[in-house]
Parts: structure tokens; C-alpha cells; sequence
């Protein structure tokens, strides 16, 4: 014999802004999160995170707030560990840490326009 259970009361379904889907989903991959942690956190499915990745492509889903500041940290030299192959040592470039934790790095006189969408192309990926 299967059991069956019967869910009454008022139907379960929240609707998200663009700033909570773009909220949640930056923190795909911080510290090592995945897709599905963050989905459990939230308390959404999987699918629902890449139907707004695919959202965030498609519809170009931007945030209603203007652009802002960030703060920056300027050091004299490279972190211990870390090089830069694509950039010779005397070379100006810019590095730009993501609140999804991935950092985009560009050489220094890159046109605006071309680092914002690199930067828009490492945030929704």
C-alpha cells in the first residue's frame, strides 16, 4: 500500500528581485561554494540558480542601483606565491577581486568598456 501525503494550506513559492537573484547567485562559487550548497542555503533548487545564470545571460539582468565604489588595496609587491605569466613583471596591470571570489586581471590602460565586460563576464559565469 503507498502512502500518500497531502500538503494543505497556502502554496510555497517566493518571488525574488533581481538584486536578491544577483545577491545569491555571487556567491556561487566564494570560498569554495558550489551551485548546490548555495541552493541549500537559500532554500531554492539547483535549477532555479541556473535558470537565473541563463536570465543573467540572456536578459542581461542587471541590478537597479548605479554603479559604485569599491574599496581597493594597493601593495608594493606580488602576493607570496602568486605570479602573473600573462603579464611581464614591469608591465602596469590592474587586478580586481569579485565578490564571487574570482579576480579579473587586465592589463592597465584596457578600455573601460572592455573591463566592464570582462568584469560582467567573470560575474555571471
Amino acid at each position: 500500500m503507498m502512502r500518500q501525503e497531502i500538503l494543505a494550506g497556502m502554496e510555497r513559492r517566493r518571488r525574488w528581485s533581481t538584486e536578491e537573484k544577483l545577491q545569491v547567485l555571487s556567491e556561487v562559487g566564494v570560498e569554495g561554494a558550489t551551485v548546490a550548497d548555495v541552493a541549500r542555503r537559500h532554500d531554492v533548487t539547483r535549477q532555479h540558480l541556473y535558470q537565473w545564470r541563463r536570465q543573467m545571460r540572456d536578459k542581461r539582468m542587471v541590478p537597479d542601483e548605479e554603479a559604485r565604489f569599491l574599496p581597493v588595496e594597493l601593495s608594493a609587491s606580488s602576493p607570496q606565491g602568486w605570479t602573473c605569466g600573462a603579464f611581464p613583471a614591469n608591465d602596469r596591470h590592474v587586478e580586481i577581486g569579485l565578490r564571487n571570489g574570482r579576480i579579473v586581471r587586465a592589463a592597465a590602460d584596457l578600455p573601460e568598456n572592455l573591463l566592464m565586460r570582462a568584469i560582467r563576464i567573470a560575474e555571471s559565469a
